[in-house]
């Protein structure tokens, strides 16, 4: 129910303290940013270069390879990045030479999908890179994209400098990606944690972090010192938005959330890796008539290990088999149940951890069956409620979908503006958020419940924790109310 400015949240309090589960146990760490070995994968970590959004207009020539969809058609064993002819040969030479990788090229002309029987859908695949697109997604593509990483894909943005528009169509990389990040059908409200700067850094050598444990700046192919700007962007990190944002690699002066030049993140089941400039995956070699650059040798940087550690991450997301079945989890048997505890909140605050008082009969907002909910926000003023519950997915069930009723009801007038937020997520034993399935906010607020299904198959053999955050602004309210929850396996 709406609320004036000044009125606080009045709602009777549980009596009851929800007990605070223990830590998880050492499975999950399995989830924790680790990247699977260059080599020894049973089967090929299975890559797809995008260039259906004009990679290759006027001097760019960002492609792997003129035979397409499958590179091996120009040779089927490289040696050199002159085996294959595009800018980006050496990337994919570089896997190819491994055995852990199987790449294809989305020719240009082609659509990019999920779900459909297509070969290139992207569910056939580990890892999407997008190297300086130039047209617009469409919304079916954008939802495509965001879809494919939900589900534990991995998605490779690489951006360039604003008015980088190639083939003259009124989209540069910067605008063709933050509009894939801000309208999209799966998730608007900054699902990543970045967007992309709008700005032409002329030269720069950004450097990395002091970090000696993080993936991709450690990965198998090498050691990362930093990278290369010749005319390139950076983005602005936002963690409030997404806790796993962070910055790898930094222009130099900036740290934090500005100036980050390789960020990676996380959303729901899947990874991302962000690359503000496409100087550094060009290895000067291509088709005839294009100008290109040696970024990728360029002694400034180690681009090459930036680029092929970056990849390697990506196909080691939670939902990603190793190249093999797509579907997460791997063995084991599964039997079709809902694994969630008290799921409608009868038994009160039992199986749930969280804010005392969460769980609740208080008659301000209504239950959607039964007496109890779980009402979360709704003070008017400056607060964080928590609600979670541990479970453990069945390795061998393929699909986990966590499914539950909300109702967000608001005193906030804006429609444009998300004041305050419901964020569902899957976090550790130690609370570090793993990934950031969803977030909701006041612009959903509407009358009666609304059934929200998320994909967790991802985590299938792992132990995580399900939880709710609603975080609320300094006046009017915002009040996220929660029934019915399951979580459904099979």
């Amino acid at each position: 129910m709406l609320r004036t400015r000044s009125s606080a949240r009045s709602r009777q309090r549980l009596t009851t303290t929800l007990a605070v589960f223990g830590m998880l146990g050492a499975g999950t760490a399995a989830l924790a940013v680790t990247a699977p070995p260059a080599a020894a994968a049973t089967t090929p970590h299975r890559v797809l270069f995008d260039n259906s959004k004009a990679e290759t207009a006027g001097n760019a020539d960002w492609i792997i390879g003129t035979s397409q969809p499958d590179p091996l058609g120009q040779k089927a064993s490289p040696t050199t990045e002159k085996d294959w002819t595009g800018a980006l040969s050496a990337w994919g030479v570089a896997l190819q030479k491994t055995g852990d990788y199987s790449l294809k090229t989305l020719p240009s002309g082609n659509t990019i999908t999920y779900g459909t029987s297509s070969a290139l859908d992207l569910q056939n695949f580990d890892t999407f890179v997008l190297p300086e697109p130039n047209v617009l997604l469409s919304a079916s593509e954008k939802t495509a994209v965001m879809k494919f990483v939900q589900n534990g894909g991995g998605l490779f943005m690489i951006s360039d400098h604003i008015n980088s528009d190639r083939n003259n169509d009124g989209a540069d990389a910067v605008e063709v990606l933050n509009d894939l990040m801000t309208n999209n059908s799966v998730d608007s409200t900054d699902p990543f944690g970045f967007s992309i700067d709008s700005l032409n850094i002329g030269t720069d050598n950004p450097r990395a972090v002091s970090n000696t444990t993080d993936p991709v700046l450690n990965g198998s192919f090498g050691k990362v010192t930093g990278s290369i700007i010749r005319n390139g962007t950076t983005a602005t990190l936002k963690p409030a938005d997404n806790p796993a944002v962070k910055g790898l690699v930094y222009r130099t002066g900036s740290s934090g959330n500005t100036g980050a030049f390789f960020a990676t993140s996380t959303f729901g089941s899947g990874r991302v890796a962000f690359w503000g400039d496409s100087s550094p995956i060009d290895d000067g070699t291509g088709q005839s008539g294009n100008t290109l650059f040696n970024g990728w040798d360029d002694p400034a940087g180690t681009d090459a290990a930036l680029a092929l550690n970056g990849t390697e991450w990506l196909a080691g997301a939670a939902g990603s088999s190793g190249g093999g079945d797509g579907g997460g989890g791997g063995g084991g048997t599964c039997t079709a149940a809902q694994l969630l505890a008290n799921p409608g909140f009868e038994s009160g605050a039992s199986a749930w951890s969280g804010t005392s008082g969460v769980i609740t009969t208080d008659s301000g907002e209504a239950a959607r069956t039964g007496s109890y909910k779980a009402w979360l926000s709704g003070y008017g003023s400056a607060h964080t409620d928590t609600l979670s519950q541990s479970v453990s997915v069945p390795a061998g069930c393929t699909s986990a979908k966590l499914s539950f009723y909300l109702h967000v009801d608001t005193a906030e007038t804006t429609t444009t503006t998300a004041y305050d937020t419901l964020k569902a997520q899957v976090v550790d034993g130690s609370g570090t958020v793993l990934s950031t399935l969803a977030t909701y906010s006041n612009l959903n607020a509407g009358s009666g419940y609304t059934l929200r299904t998320l994909d967790l198959g991802g985590y299938a053999g792992q132990t995580v924790t399900v939880k709710f955050t609603g975080t609320e602004g300094s006046q009017l309210q915002t009040s996220f109310v929660i029934d019915d929850t399951s979580l459904d396996v099979s």
